[in-house]
């Protein structure tokens, strides 16, 4: 049992050095303490989910890059989260036709980061509510 996402959610990258502020730009939305509700498919970068400050990620070609060009020493460059797939496992109740998202779901980013919930946003149970 996990809490409801919803606009205001804090999220962490494995590779990022900071954390992120995540989105619902639905107004539309089933709201959790006046906050529109997530589903897994609100996965969008820069749309849903925001930079993470500066990656790590040797996956990373502007990282690779930069840190090549440092002789081999870890350069850290800008985040721009690219992510193709939805977040998962996803919740039992649904949010605009897709699972709701909680804070236990993860998503990938394409650079091998691995992107989860900081903090949810709210203080509501999923089951329950």
């Amino acid at each position: 049992m996990g809490k409801f996402v919803c606009t205001g959610a804090l999220l962490k990258c494995s590779f990022g050095v900071a954390p992120s502020a995540f989105m619902v730009i639905d107004p539309m939305r089933p709201k959790v303490q006046m906050k529109p509700m997530a589903n897994i498919m609100d996965n969008k970068p820069m749309v849903n989910i925001m930079p993470f400050g500066m990656c790590q990620s040797m996956a990373n070609p502007q990282v690779a890059a930069a840190t090549a060009a440092a002789s081999g020493v870890l350069t850290p460059m800008p985040c721009i989260p690219v992510i193709a797939a939805p977040w998962m496992p996803g919740g039992k109740e649904m949010i605009s036709n897709f699972p709701a998202l909680l804070d236990n779901c993860k998503c990938m980013c394409n650079w091998g980061g691995n992107i989860a919930v900081n903090m949810p946003g709210n203080f509501c149970l999923a089951e329950g509510k």
